[in-house]
């Protein structure tokens, strides 16, 4: 008599769910919680007042309440900002890669390669720890130093996220504002280090080393893009979220404590040293756009200008010292110092005159 087999189901590894209906899950899911994160959003300031006000019980006229409140208000708004900002960004910057821009570059003309390199600056995910790579990619493809520089500035001051925060939170005049004057001072500064010729003070090693040509990416699906969105917001937002909650923390404390008087003093209009104040605080700092925008928002506030508030702003995130020291291993010193001196003077020149126009 033979035995009878007995027969142990096996999971099935071998055919995983596939790729797409992953992707299609996901996109359904994100469907779903748009129209969520618009009621939140939208009854945000509604919903926090009562929590404060109504349930807390918390005194209006008290500065500890109103810092609360603000903080309270605030970390929510920016993270439901940031979120929806960095998954649409997300699914734009797959459409750029590092050796598109390059190759965009190659063989423009001073003043023309500044503009467009300042102009996909905006666009390309690359902030200062990207610096070396590109600097020796656009070098080894014969890009002018200034074209390079114009890009390298533009990358990390004219940020998208910041750009749409600032939309979100002040208005498309302050984020026009924003996006004009950071291309003014990406495009002159890289046309002056272009025209004043000091490719002698980078280091000699860059001309030497040969960067092997990145091999162009397959095309993307929309279901791809879509990932790329999902990815950036779970690499960026995971980065950031600390430095948004210390940023609105800041800007919570000015907000319940520094009289408006006290904040004018320094940083208004009329105190000829503002702005030039206001870059050399910027500079020692290390903040992205997310950050930052907090305080600005509070500095503004509380009475301080808008030149000053911009330079302040530009300063931490355009010349920041991280960036500097980056810089450094690809720049000798006189370069360095004429880079930083160059977008410094162009900083507080745009400050100077919106405090006088506005």
């Amino acid at each position: 008599m033979k035995k009878s087999k007995i027969l142990i189901p096996i999971p099935n590894t071998l055919n995983p769910i596939p790729y797409k209906e992953i992707m299609k899950n996901k996109l359904y899911f994100i469907i779903l919680l748009i129209p969520l994160w618009i009621l939140i959003y939208f009854n945000l300031e509604s919903i926090v007042n009562w929590i404060i006000w109504d349930l807390a019980g918390l005194d209006k006229m008290s500065h500890f309440a109103n810092s609360i409140q603000f903080f309270t208000f605030e970390v929510p708004k920016v993270l439901l900002l940031l979120t929806i900002i960095v998954f649409f960004v997300g699914i734009i910057r797959s459409y750029f890669s590092a050796d598109k821009t390059r190759k965009a570059l190659e063989g423009k003309s001073l003043f023309v390669g500044n503009v467009m390199a300042s102009t996909l600056g905006i666009f390309t995910p690359f902030c200062s720890c990207s610096a070396i790579p590109l600097f020796l990619g656009f070098v080894e493809a014969g890009i002018p130093l200034g074209v390079t520089l114009s890009f390298l500035i533009a990358a990390p001051m004219i940020n998208e996220v910041a750009l749409i925060l600032l939309f979100g939170l002040f208005g498309w005049q302050t984020a026009l504002l924003y996006l004009f004057t950071g291309l003014f001072i990406s495009i002159i500064s890289g046309w002056i280090i272009g025209k004043l010729r000091l490719e002698k003070w980078v280091e000699s090693w860059v001309y030497e080393i040969k960067v092997n040509n990145v091999i162009e990416e397959a095309k993307l699906n929309y279901l791809d893009r879509i990932d790329s969105g999902i990815t950036a917001v779970k690499e960026i937002v995971a980065k950031v979220w600390i430095y948004i909650i210390i940023g609105i923390a800041v800007g919570a404390g000015v907000h319940g404590y520094v009289p408006a008087e006290f904040m004018a003093s320094f940083m208004g209009k009329d105190v000829w040293y503002s702005v030039p104040l206001a870059v050399l605080l910027g500079i020692p700092m290390y903040s992205n756009a997310a950050g930052i925008i907090p305080i600005v928002q509070v500095l503004l506030e509380k009475g301080a200008s808008l030149g000053t508030s911009l330079a302040f702003m530009m300063a931490v995130i355009g010349l920041s010292l991280p960036e500097a020291i980056i810089l450094k291993k690809v720049l000798k010193y006189p370069l360095l110092f004429t880079f930083i001196g160059i977008v410094g003077v162009g900083i507080m020149i745009v400050g100077f005159i919106f405090n006088l126009v506005f």
